[in-house]
């Protein structure tokens, strides 16, 4: 089967290229219609890769632009990217086309009918909210939700975000759970034995309203004072908001001895380095349905907190791997962490868990195979 993934702007790179992996391990050909990835992901497997969306957007003076003069340039690459692109899957012939993501759903869904006359197509809803509140433009809403009901079958990761697509009127034999797989392989490295005195807790990934670094700050400054005196929090990611109004919390709490930020794009070969480097993986998130960044952690094995929402609801156990929270509560998160953070036994309990956990994940051949029964769907559909 030839299969075609759309990732215009490869947001979900290190998926996409495990999904196509696993895809081609059970047979398939795979093409992934992206962008040029960002410098830090030059290193990764790009032979499934073709540079399609937003030529020339990587050049210095593009990238330098006003972003109100950025994203209107890129809208109007989007849709000649889109038109160049029905040529080219009407030329190779896919039987499926699968997007990870639509953009700019107010003028793709106009795509949608046109793509539909190659092939059955798919989509992946990564946030069954769309965008998890956090999209560049306020354009990038418009037909969000309306769009997903345009496809022969959808997929998602969580019980969760299923019920919420049904809430919106998808129809319910259109969606279907497939899991997200491990990013990266856990390590056979030595098992967790409790760290060194100090605890380290550690946010990673792109750094976003919707993350809750300023709740896991507000909780530091609420710990008790014999688990705040030990522990120290490591923020590593890129911005993707300002970050002065944090800057100015750490100051106002008091807590800058306790909190170090590092921010940057890890590149995948010091990924596993910097997760290895916490005792406790934090999650304090407002809205999620999967996160990549999760899986990331659990590959390590080690003490995971997190909010009582999607991915982490479904597959953490509270007390178990770590705790559960509820979102958006400073004073929970901070009761969550200090237990942890004070008895290191619980920690190594925890951290065994983890990585016991992370070896139940289904592999990334098995989600192809559970890709591909949404595909022979979608093909009915289609017929």
């Amino acid at each position: 089967m030839k299969i075609a993934l759309i990732d215009p702007s490869v947001y979900t790179w290190l998926y996409d290229v495990r999904l196509a992996e696993g895809l081609a391990s059970i047979g398939h050909d795979v093409t992934i219609y992206g962008s040029e990835l960002p410098k830090p992901f030059t290193g990764t497997d790009r032979r499934f890769l073709k540079r399609h969306f937003y030529p020339g957007f990587a050049h210095p003076a593009i990238q330098k632009l006003p972003k109100p003069a950025f994203l209107v340039l890129k809208g109007i690459s989007h849709i000649e990217s889109m038109i160049r692109l029905l040529w080219v899957l009407h030329c190779w012939r896919p039987d499926i086309i699968h997007f990870q993501w639509t953009p700019l759903a107010v003028v793709d869904k106009r795509f949608i009918p046109l793509f539909r006359r190659i092939a059955p197509i798919v989509l992946t809803v990564h946030d069954s909210i769309p965008f998890n509140n956090n999209a560049r433009t306020r354009l990038q809403y418009l037909g969000a939700v309306e769009i997903m009901k345009r496809f022969d079958q959808l997929i998602v990761h969580t019980a969760a975000a299923r019920a919420r697509l049904e809430s919106y009127g998808v129809a319910d034999e259109k969606v279907n759970i497939v899991p997200h797989g491990l990013l990266l392989e856990p390590k056979e490295s030595a098992p967790y034995t409790g760290g060194d005195g100090r605890v380290n807790l550690l946010m990673f990934g792109g750094i976003t309203p919707r993350k809750g670094v300023d709740v896991l700050l507000r909780a530091i400054a609420l710990m008790p004072r014999d688990a705040r005196h030990v522990c120290r929090l490591r923020v590593v990611g890129e911005p993707g908001m300002p970050m002065e109004p944090l800057f100015d919390l750490v100051n106002s709490l008091g807590i800058s001895e306790q909190v170090t930020f590092d921010l940057r794009f890890v590149p995948d070969e010091e990924i596993s380095t910097v997760l290895e480097s916490a005792d406790i993986q934090v999650f304090p998130y407002r809205v999620i349905d999967a996160s990549g960044i999760f899986t990331l952690a659990l590959g390590v094995g080690r003490t995971i907190v997190a909010s009582k929402l999607g991915v982490f609801d479904e597959l953490l156990r509270d007390g178990i791997h770590g705790a559960l929270v509820q979102p958006d509560d400073p004073q929970a998160l901070a009761t969550a962490l200090s237990p942890f953070i004070i008895d290191a036994a619980s920690r190594v309990r925890a951290a065994e868990s983890v990585r016991a956990l992370a070896k139940s994940i289904p592999s990334w051949s098995d989600i192809a195979r559970r890709t591909q029964e949404v595909y022979s769907r979608a093909k009915l559909d289609g017929a």
